[in-house]
């Protein structure tokens, strides 16, 4: 492979009111790089780039697109170069096009998902030692997307055999069809997980934090803001990944992770760990159940062409409840 894709870098996300998203991502401790009357530009405690997370306020909730971030001009001509040859939906978006970002690649992959990459973004502050800056879940940085698609197995072979990234953990469902994967380009669980379900639709955006107690300090500022309802899931310990966990949807729907204390996999001789659809340890490694509403509800995506919604299709895998909810 000619290109190199670094690690997940940002999200771009449609939220129908600014004010009732400002006041859910600032709770979180994201810093507001700048706004306006229809744009909010957020990054991270780490981040020295311009943004991680861009909220454009319009009609109806949806996902624009997810991106990567490669490590040059030149990874984005050989991307295009490859899709073209693959015969991928894709568009050039030219600096200047959008806000604070050199130019870039979208493309509709395989499985549907509104996908970017790019090598360039205007420089920020790093807020990593203003402390007296940190607030709520105080994050740190984006780690990773969830997708739920119609074939797992499809993401699965595409992503590591054509765009180079590795496998750490997979779950094995009915007939050993994998049912699961976490997927990673940088030395970590994942940068994306896919999973099945009725797709293509974005499950949640990982933020990483810089560990579990900030969990338990965003649980209290979102009960005493009056937010307590954000709260879908967790706090709690995946056993896949080994991470803990707290799920909030935001004032839209969007589901944020908010992860911590997964593990290395720079090795060259890590070999992926197998789970079993229904082992009871395997996404809540203490045991308790997941709402229904985890199960079955994620954020429509945008066609990269048209803008319009993609048609949400069923998966190819039976589609049933895990004895041990996910």
């Amino acid at each position: 492979m000619n290109f190199d894709i670094i690690r997940t870098s940002r999200a771009v996300l449609h939220v129908t009111d600014l004010d009732k998203s400002r006041e859910f991502y600032d709770a979180l401790g994201f810093i507001e790089t700048e706004s306006d009357e229809e744009n909010i530009f957020y990054r991270a405690i780490e981040d020295h780039n311009h943004h991680c997370l861009w909220l454009k306020k319009k009609a109806e909730p949806a996902v624009e697109v997810i991106c990567y971030k490669v490590r040059s001009e030149n990874d984005l001509d050989e991307l295009s170069a490859l899709f073209e040859k693959q015969g991928r939906v894709f568009k050039w978006m030219e600096k200047g096009t959008q806000k604070a970002i050199g130019r870039t690649l979208r493309t509709q992959d395989l499985s549907g998902m509104p996908v970017e990459y790019y090598a360039e973004m205007d420089k920020a502050e790093r807020m990593l030692q203003k402390f007296h800056l940190h607030k709520g879940a105080k994050v740190q940085r984006i780690d990773h997307f969830n997708c739920m698609v119609q074939d797992v197995e499809k993401a699965y072979n595409y992503y590591i055999d054509e765009l180079g990234f590795s496998c750490s953990e997979y779950t094995a469902g009915e007939e050993d069809k994998i049912w699961a994967a976490w997927l990673h380009r940088k030395p970590s669980v994942h940068d994306v997980a896919y999973m099945n379900g009725e797709g293509p639709r974005l499950h949640h955006i990982g933020f990483w934090l810089k560990d579990p107690m900030t969990l338990i300090d965003c649980c209290d500022v979102l009960a005493s803001m009056g937010l307590g309802s954000s709260i879908e899931r967790g706090p709690g310990r995946h056993g896949l990944s080994n991470a803990f966990f707290l799920y909030l949807r935001d004032p839209d729907g969007h589901r944020i992770e908010l992860y911590n204390g997964d593990y290395l996999t720079s090795d060259t001789d890590f070999e992926p760990i197998r789970w079993e659809l229904d082992d009871p340890m395997r996404q809540t490694f203490w045991g308790h159940v997941a709402p229904d509403c985890w199960f079955e509800e994620a954020s429509e995506v945008l066609d990269i062409q048209t803008g319009e919604k993609l048609k949400i299709s069923e998966p190819t895998l039976k589609k049933r409840r895990p004895n041990t909810i996910i």
